[in-house]
């Protein structure tokens, strides 16, 4: 049990795979959350530069 094992955490490193035993980010949850007061504001900075 060790880097030839594709079912251990090891062997998904060594073999460059992700899978159940060594899950990863999705992009979805590493964007930022924006809330909808900092969207109001930064639309209005902009109107008013306009």
């Amino acid at each position: 049990m060790g880097k030839g094992d594709i079912k251990t955490r090891r062997g998904k490193i060594s073999n460059g795979s992700f899978g159940k035993r060594r899950p990863h980010l999705s992009k979805s949850s590493l964007k930022p959350k924006v809330s909808n007061e900092a969207s109001e504001v930064t639309e209005q900075k902009t109107k008013a530069k306009k």
